[in-house]
């Protein structure tokens, strides 16, 4: 027996917490998985903040606003402390039960389509019922194994555009937010529908908030700081307090009334407290069906578009995650894969249940494991801490929604960046794949510009003679959204 196989068999087997999450096996320590989650929680904790700004201040079709308020932002807190609970307990299962450092939590581009395009057209718990349906949905197809089937019948190059125009949308909506971007009033009849900031230019505290924190993101994000953006949001408010304590220039003038007033929320109770969840079970499972606004092919459609747009991130990211780990095998498939795409479905599903829509996993999960985090442990880490911060978030209400939405911007730039990856020279992809980049901003749809480049893409395939390409299911997929596109007229042509 060789020295090697002798200190083989006599090196002890891990047991407890090592064994478990199998950390040496995997060479890394518990040092290393707790300052991993720790840094990923750092790094992804925004989203207790955004998420809240994203759902809160948007009313549905009768008006009503996410968490029972009357007003616009009064229901941030029980958003925030179901989006911290809720992403929480779902990394908490990835780490225990896939054993993957990977966190997940409310996704950014799934939340902006629930506000702006759902929500709009139903009630609240009309839409968080479509985004039960989807997770159930996924669920499904993962316990089936359909879903490899389902991302083959979509072109890499589509997939890759549907994440850089939500990104571009995302990024819209930071700059909408902020007043940066501004709606041209109708009475100077222009057809130009949006200019920047007031009459064209840069002004007011807010905007001037917001550049400060766009500016300070950026500068932390490109010195790799870690944390940068919840740095730059906890900054920016101060500075946001700052201008409203020495007096809000202009706030109330008559003579300029253009936008240059800032108000900082007031904190209302205690700092730490009980969390409130009241968006937990706002759920109505089938209620945009028979909604006016909708309808049952809507209805369908907008369960497909959350779907669609659910669906390739998951597989990308642990994919991602697992390659900067170094945990993939010869395949490029991450240990427990199944496991994996079972906890991100639950995460849909628990997402939507709880109010605060889907949750799905995070790749910024990358900066835990850029500090050495190899196993579950570090989900799990992150997952107490986000268990933690529901305590805390009567803050959120005192966070300007001008702080917070540079991180939008960013994050829009992150998505941005895969555009690189479409082949611009193939114009039977590029043209689909530019469709459906630019009309989600244009259209402030992301549904919109999911169609435009499945339809287009069918019928390039058509008039070039390549129906062979053309998958089955995006045939089915492209019809449905021809419909969806008709609905109005095909409805009175019927009526």
């Amino acid at each position: 027996m060789s020295d090697q196989t002798q200190t083989t068999a006599q090196r002890p087997r891990a047991t407890g917490i090592d064994g478990y999450f199998g950390i040496s096996e995997r060479g890394s320590t518990i040092g290393r998985e707790v300052r991993g989650g720790v840094v990923t929680f750092l790094t992804m904790a925004y989203i207790i903040v955004l998420n809240p700004l994203i759902l809160g201040f948007v009313p549905d079709s009768t008006g009503a606003f996410l968490g029972g308020g009357a007003e616009p932002g009064s229901g941030i807190p029980a958003i925030a402390a179901g989006t911290a609970l809720v992403a929480g307990v779902l990394t908490i299962a990835m780490g225990g039960f896939a054993n993957f450092p990977l966190a997940l939590a409310t996704g950014l581009g799934l939340n902006a389509f629930v506000a702006n395009t759902i929500a709009r057209q139903s009630t609240w718990e009309a839409a968080m019922g479509l985004v039960v349906l989807e997770g159930i949905i996924i669920l499904l197809l993962v316990l089936t194994g359909f879903r490899k089937a389902v991302f083959h019948a979509v072109p890499q190059q589509l997939k890759v555009a549907i994440s850089v125009g939500i990104g571009l949308f995302i990024a819209l909506i930071g700059f909408v937010d902020a007043r940066a971007v501004t709606r041209i009033p109708d009475a100077f009849q222009t057809t130009v529908p949006v200019q920047l900031g007031i009459d064209g230019h840069l002004g007011g505290w807010p905007v001037l908030v917001f550049c400060l924190g766009l500016l300070l993101v950026i500068a932390l994000w490109v010195r790799r700081v870690r944390g940068a953006i919840l740095i730059s949001i906890v900054v920016t408010t101060v500075a946001a307090v700052v201008v409203e304590a020495v007096g809000n220039i202009g706030a109330s003038s008559a003579e300029n009334p253009k936008g240059w007033s800032l108000t900082v929320p007031a904190l209302d109770g205690d700092v730490v407290g009980l969390p409130s969840f009241d968006t937990l079970g706002s759920v109505d499972l089938f209620g945009a069906f028979g909604s006016a606004g909708t309808g049952v092919l809507a209805a369908l459609l907008l369960v497909f578009s959350l779907l669609l747009a659910d669906f390739f991130d998951t597989m990308g990211t642990m994919t991602a995650i697992g390659a900067e780990a170094g945990l993939n095998d010869e395949e490029g498939t991450p240990p427990h894969a199944q496991r994996i795409l079972v906890v991100d479905s639950v995460a849909a599903i628990a997402g939507g249940a709880a109010g605060v829509s889907s949750n799905t996993s995070y790749i910024e999960s990358a900066s835990g494991v850029g500090e050495g985090a190899r196993t579950g442990l570090a989900s799990v880490v992150t997952g107490v801490l986000f268990l933690l911060a529901t305590f805390f978030t009567p803050l959120v209400a005192a966070i300007p929604s001008e702080a917070a939405v540079p991180a939008l911007v960013l994050v829009g730039f992150l998505m941005m960046q895969q555009v690189s990856d479409i082949d611009w020279r193939d114009l039977e992809l590029a043209i689909p794949a530019f469709l459906t980049i630019v009309l989600m901003p244009f259209t402030y749809s992301i549904s919109v510009g999911i169609g435009a480049g499945f339809v287009a893409y069918v019928l390039i395939k058509v008039v070039v003679g390549k129906l062979r390409d053309v998958h089955p299911l995006m045939w089915i997929v492209a019809a449905l959204f021809v419909v969806y596109f008709a609905y109005t007229p095909i409805s009175g042509w019927l009526a």
